[in-house]
Order: structure tokens, then sequence, then C-alpha cells
């Protein structure tokens, strides 16, 4: 899932890419036995999770903590600089262990933990938490997602639940108290976005009882509750909701209308408020997990335009396609084959083509994760301000599966040609793979189980689409050209983000690199804008991402020669969980070393 509005994750983010780099020399694999310096390490690391989990309970929950249901975090200004002191402390245990002396698992551990902390860090000063919302909303997302994805198991977990969504009102006003420090200071979302997010505001104020998300869960517990049990704790959840949500969602959408929107300028792009540039760098950097700026980010984004659109030019004409590019790219939006009737159809063709992916698995990973997946539509209260698609990971210690979430809204708006390289990124060889495995590598601390590294997890999303060529996933021109659409969108993510938040390009000049360059359909380039603007850095990961695994596949495959197994290759990358690519580029030529 995505979330960019919370002030957790900008704590949580990881950090300097020259910093991490400095932090360690990863021992070779089969190097050093445990040592006294990996006992430090341990002890360490265990302080680290106890932190972890006290500042961010939605984690701690998915791993069946149930006190932890019970809470949500704390977006407050202060709470963050409150910070700096255990993370610092944290920093000094760490530069007090010599990494040298420390295993190969403990050297890995040693140097993502030091680039994690310093990332935080650096963070605070930038107080990016004033951004407080986005384009897809703000905190009614995010209890949407909290209703939609808890299982409740026992009476126990539903009381703790009830407490959290009384904690819900917490988050409505910090996350007010973000948003009007950004007012004062001049960081203030644009206005295209904060009319998206009043959109979804609206939506949620408009929420009626018995369509309440967050009483969803309570629907889920198992039958050994007794029905009075039941009745008492759907009456208090529906109470909490009553007294902490609905006057929430009321303010929220007062301090958007009232307060906000007059003040939000038209003008988009992070470069022209207070203090942008510096904290676009920041983010980039730390999204990218690279020492990139922006004006290098921006030229890789044109050379892989310019390459793709080369490709695309030979799948439009396998298609038969004798006229222009422009030509054929209208035909691709407007002919009626190449969309789905209904919502139902929608649904059905992507779980027909995520359990034809399911067939490729065993061709291409030696390790599966247990954890299932399902194929959901995106719920119609953010639907109009929604992506195409989305992953929802799931928690098998709480029994929920991860969720392939698809926009059925707008029917026109969603061509067929594209749903295969959506598939494929979302659910399986994508995200669900991945992220499932990173879950349960039970053999990793628990900060690397729940870390974000948004290069490798979309980096990843972007090559399962890639892996569709080889697993002969994409049937006819259309679909590969859809592929290579994809693709594209992704390489004009680096264009227009950079673009916007760098260069100062207005909406126009960003949009024009989706519409004439992929056959991205006119809301979809709409929607994917206003999170641009609204998101700033986010997008640079994919194609950063996918570029630096698809360098280490050919290293692998160039070293090894006949020896090289796509299998164990895909295995090395993901059991472990993901990494920043100059640490992930260190460990896979440590097994590089060690296959030959």
């Amino acid at each position: 899932m995505k979330i960019s509005y919370l002030a957790v994750a900008a704590l949580l983010a990881a950090g300097s890419p020259a910093a991490m780099a400095q932090a360690s020399a990863t021992p070779a694999p089969a190097a050093l036995a445990p040592s006294p310096a990996d006992a430090a390490l341990d002890a360490l690391i265990v302080d680290y999770e106890a932190y972890l989990k006290s500042i961010d309970p939605f984690a701690a929950s998915s791993e069946g903590d149930v006190e932890a249901m019970g809470r949500v975090p704390d977006l407050s200004r202060s709470f963050e600089l409150a910070q700096r002191a255990p993370l610092e402390a944290f920093v000094a245990r760490l530069r007090a262990i010599d990494p040298a002396s420390l295993s190969h698992a403990g050297g890995v551990n040693h140097a993502f933990l030091l680039y994690t902390l310093n990332r935080s860090l650096e963070g605070l000063d930038y107080d990016t938490s004033r951004l407080a919302f986005d384009s897809e909303g703000g905190p009614g997302t995010w209890a949407l997602y909290i209703g939609g994805s808890t299982r409740l198991n026992s009476v126990a977990e539903a009381e703790a639940y009830i407490r959290r969504i009384r904690g819900f009102g917490h988050i409505y006003a910090q996350t007010t108290d973000n948003a009007r420090r950004g007012l004062a200071t001049g960081l203030v979302q644009a206005r295209s976005v904060t009319e998206s997010a009043l959109a979804g505001a609206r939506n949620d104020v408009a929420i009626t009882p018995d369509a309440e998300p967050l009483l969803k869960p309570l629907s889920t517990l198992p039958p050994t509750v007794s029905q009075a049990d039941r009745d008492r704790l759907t009456a208090q959840a529906a109470a909490a909701v009553g007294q902490a949500i609905v006057p929430a969602r009321q303010a929220w959408l007062s301090f958007l209308e009232t307060e906000y929107l007059p003040k939000a300028p038209v003008e988009p792009g992070l470069g022209n408020r207070p203090g942008g540039k510096a904290m676009y760098a920041y983010l980039v950097r730390g999204h990218t997990t690279t020492d990139l700026t922006p004006d290098q980010i921006h030229q890789i984004g044109l050379s892989e335009v310019a390459r793709i659109r080369a490709r695309m030019d030979v799948e439009m004409k396998a298609a038969g396609w004798t006229g222009d590019f422009a030509g054929f790219l209208n035909f691709l939006r407007t002919d009626p084959r190449f969309y789905a009737q209904t919502r139902e159809a929608l649904i059905e063709k992507a779980s027909e083509m995520a359990k034809r992916a399911d067939g490729g698995l065993p061709a291409l990973f030696a390790t599966l994760p247990r954890l299932p997946y399902d194929v959901q539509p995106v719920p119609p209260q953010i639907e109009d301000n929604y992506t195409t698609g989305r992953y929802n990971g799931g928690s098998m210690q709480n029994g929920v599966a991860g969720h392939y979430v698809v926009n059925t809204s707008k029917l026109n708006q969603r061509p067929l040609y594209e749903l295969p390289a959506l598939t494929l990124h979302e659910a399986v060889p994508g995200h669900h793979i991945q992220i499932a495995l990173q879950q349960e590598a039970e053999g990793q601390p628990y900060f690397r189980r729940q870390a974000n590294v948004s290069a490798f997890t979309e980096g990843w999303g972007l090559y399962a689409e890639y892996l569709g060529e080889e697993m002969g996933f994409y049937r006819t021109p259309y679909e590969r050209f859809g592929r290579l659409s994809y693709e594209m969108w992704r390489a004009c993510r680096l264009v227009a983000d950079t673009g916007l938040h760098w260069m100062g390009w207005s909406e126009e000049q960003a949009r024009a690199c989706f519409r004439d360059n992929s056959a991205l359909a006119p809301h979809n380039i709409e929607t994917e804008l206003q999170r641009y603007i609204g998101w700033p850095g986010q997008a640079t990961a994919y194609k950063i991402g996918e570029i630096r695994l698809r360098e280490i596949r050919a290293r692998a495959e160039r070293e090894l020669g006949p020896k090289f197994n796509i299998r164990t290759f895909h295995d090395a990358l993901l059991t472990e969980g993901p990494l920043p690519l100059a640490l992930l580029d260190r460990r896979m030529d440590a097994w590089i070393a060690e296959e030959k």
C-alpha cells in the first residue's frame, strides 16, 4: 500500500545513500561466524524493534500484536521532534560496533539500519508532514484502508480495534494541525490536489451507518464469539464511529473548504514553495535510494522515453497499423473492443489474468509465499480520484489475504490492453510475491520485514511487468504495446516529476509526456498527474529501481554464464527482503561470487 501523507512514514523513511555506503564494508557471505559484535548488534535490533512498534502500531498489529491493534500513530510535530534523541542514541550504539567484526548477515543489518536511522534524522529538519494530504485524500483514506484490511479473531482483538477507532479522532486533529503548519510556512498543496482531497472528504462525510467501512471488521468475528458479545462490540464500535469519526470527518471537510482551499496556489511544484527545492532533492534521494540529482533523473527519463518509443513503433506495426503514432494512440483510446462493458467483466478479466499469472510462478521462483491474494474493486468512496490499480498487503498472522485492487469506475478509461501489465505489477509476480515473501522472512529482524524501500519495491513491480515477456503472458501486439505504454508511463514519471518539482514546469508541460508518448487514457493521466503533484519524488522510484534490478540480473547472467538459474536468482533478490540499491548491489555481488 502507498500512503504518502503520514508523518510516521517520513520518520521511518530510508536514509542517505552516501551515509549507507560508508556504514560498513559487508563481509563475504561465508566470512564470519557470530561474534560479540553480532551479539551487541542483535541486542540493539531488539531495542529498535520495540521502538518501531511503539511509534508504528499499524505495522506491529499486522504481525499479530493485539496491544498495538488498539493504538494509532502519534502524528504530531512535537512527537516527531521527540524522536531525535532515541534515533541519535541508536546511531551512537551502531557506530560503536565495528562492521568488520560482524558476520555477513550482521554486516547487512548494520549497514541498512544505519542508513535508515540517518535518513530519519535528516528528515526531521524538513518537516514533510506539513504536506498532510495528497490527491487521494487524507486521514479518511487511511481509515478506509484499515477498515478494509482488518480481520478480528477474538473479543480481545475487537475491543482493541474499537480503541483504535476512537484514536482516529486524534489522527484527524493532528493531520489538521500539520496542514495548518504548512499554511503558516508556505508549504501548501496545489489547488488541484486540494480539490481532489476535498472530493474524497465529501464522500467520507456522506458515508451512511450501514456502509461504514470502519464497522466492517466486526462481521469477521469467529462463531465462537457469543451473540451477546457480538451485539455489545458492534454497539460500542458504532458509538465510537458516531462520537469520534463522524464529527472528525465533518471538521476535516470544513477545514479544507474554508481554510485550506482559499490559500492553495494554482501553481504546482514543490520547488515553488519555501525550501521546496532542498526538500525535493531529499525526497528523491530517499525514494530512489541513490545520490542521483533531479537533473540526472530527468535526463535518464528522456533517454528511456526515446528507447521505449522505438520499441512501441515495432509493436504498432505488428498490429497492422499503417498510420502515424498519434493516430494509433487515438485508436487505442477510443475503440470499444479494448474496454470492458461492465464492472463485473473488468474484475473477471483481472481475475483470469491473475490466475494465469499464478501458473507461471514455479518457473521463475524456487520459493513462493504462503499468503494468498484476492482481486477486489477499489472502494466506491475513493474510486474517482484513485489510481487504476494497487496492491494492499495482507497478514498471515491475522488471517488477511493480500488484495489486488482494480479501479472499476469510468470503464471507458480502463483499457484491457494495459490490464496484463497492471496485473503482473500489482499481483504476481509483482508486489504480492515480493511483499509477502518479505513479511514471511522469519530469519530477518522486524525492521527488515517491515521496511519500505520504494526503489526496490516499485522497481520490482516494474521488473515484473518485463517478466511477462519471458512468461509469454502478452498474447497480442496490443497487449505488448500496453506493456510498453506502462513502461513509458514510468519513464515519463521521471521527466514529469522532476519537471514539476525541480524545473518549474506547468501541469500542461508535464501532461504532454504521457499524452504524446503513451496510450494512457485521459482520466488516468489526470489522476496520475495530481498524484505526482501531491506526492513529490515518489514517482521517481519505479524506473530507477527497475533499471538497477535489470542491471544486476544482466551482471549475474554475464558472470555466471550457464550456471545462471533464474529461480535461484529471484530467490536471492527477494527472500531476504528489500534493500537500498547500493547495498543490494553489494549483496547480489556477494551472491554471484558464492554461486561461482
